[in-house]
């Protein structure tokens, strides 16, 4: 069973940092390409970067390319995602998803994506 937990988020104002972590804390063998998602209020979930299974690709969405960047440690079983520059648009509830272990490539569909953490919330302050 995979069980994805968030941490990391909180209140930082604008050009400040966070680093957010996604911990897998089923009892797994397996490894999963990944990513992560955000959410405001009245919009959809978007897709803000991903990593393969092997950790060796990443994609990242235009919003947040030069400012993001997403890696994972498979032996800690452990996701991160480091956020640097932030600005009050970056203000959602971010969450961690995998895809199905059978899947080597990054998506950016929440449609390809079966196991989700429960979201942690990022408050950017102007």
């Amino acid at each position: 069973q995979v069980q994805l937990v968030e941490s990391g988020g909180g209140l930082v104002q604008a050009g400040g940092s966070l680093r957010l972590s996604c911990a897998n804390s089923g009892r797994t063998f397996s490894t999963y390409a990944m990513g992560w998602f955000r959410q405001v209020p009245g919009k959809e979930r978007e897709f803000v970067a991903g990593i393969s299974r092997s950790g060796g690709s990443t994609a990242y969405a235009d919003s947040v390319k030069g400012r993001f960047t997403i890696s994972k440690d498979n032996a800690k079983r452990t996701m991160y995602l480091q956020m640097n520059s932030l600005n009050p648009e970056d203000t959602a509830v971010y969450f961690c998803a995998a895809r199905n272990s059978g899947y080597r490539g990054t998506s950016t569909s929440i449609k390809e994506y079966d196991y989700w953490g429960q979201g942690t919330q990022v408050t950017v302050s102007s």
